[in-house]
């Protein structure tokens, strides 16, 4: 007897989040002193940024081991993407939609920043600050935050853990728990509203035109705009300054 096709796309599923689990738990293995010390001896010594350098390498090298085995995983079973009933957008209007919803999740994280104003929550997140100071160290940290780590959280938070939960449940409630969830594994729950409405809006995204490509697309856009921003914070207050003059 042949396995039953749903039965397939929920093992598959279950893989691809069991290998994004142990992406995100592999850097513990650097805690280890020997283990440390042998990857250390292929980093230019440079006091506490050698560390810092080693972590953005491992994070950066991890994700692209992580991406592969997802695609492989995925690439064996070919209903894994058949999670809607309906017709997929087509490539030109997914890619239309993945630009239109960089702006709505921009327009999103607006209006929650002041939600948590509002609420005496200042502006700023510790997470990206953290990433941020990584990246200025190791810019390598770029490939992870721009392109492995939105394709995988797409993946996984928008495939495995919202496609799953909306073939029983209506959209109001796949996307809100998978957004909870979502902004949830970022661990900065000061901003957890934040993370909420962008998870929502990626969620509405991928409904929308029925391809994963939409929201990564959206979500690609958003890291990139934001550590660009970050990491020009300086230039672009200068120009700023000339232009107010």
């Amino acid at each position: 007897m042949s396995t039953p096709k749903k039965f397939q796309t929920q093992k598959t599923a279950f893989y691809v989040l069991l290998t994004y689990i142990l992406f995100q738990l592999s850097s513990f293995i650097l805690l280890i002193p020997p283990i440390r010390e042998f990857f250390l001896q292929f980093i230019s010594k440079d006091g506490v940024n050698a560390g810092i350098t080693l972590a953005a390498w491992w994070s950066s090298v991890t994700a692209a081991i992580a991406f592969v085995v997802c695609i492989i995983l995925m690439s064996k079973n070919k209903n894994f993407w058949n999670v809607f009933n309906g017709e997929k957008a087509s490539i030109p209007v997914s890619i239309g939609w993945g630009i239109m919803g960089f702006f709505l999740v921009y327009l999103g994280q607006t209006i929650g920043a002041y939600i948590e104003l509002a609420l005496g929550i200042e502006f700023g997140s510790e997470n990206t600050e953290t990433i941020m100071l990584v990246t200025e160290i190791a810019p390598i940290m770029i490939i992870t935050t721009v392109l492995f780590g939105p394709i995988l959280e797409e993946l996984v938070f928008r495939r495995v853990v919202f496609g799953s939960i909306i073939q029983t449940q209506n959209f109001w409630v796949a996307g809100i728990v998978s957004s909870i969830i979502f902004a949830a594994i970022h661990i900065d729950f000061t901003h957890i509203i934040l993370y909420t409405i962008s998870g929502f809006v990626f969620a509405f995204l991928y409904y929308k035109t029925k391809r994963i490509l939409t929201s990564i697309i959206s979500h690609m856009m958003l890291n990139g705009f934001v550590t660009f921003i970050q990491l020009n914070a300086d230039k672009i207050q200068q120009i700023s300054d000339q232009l107010n003059k």
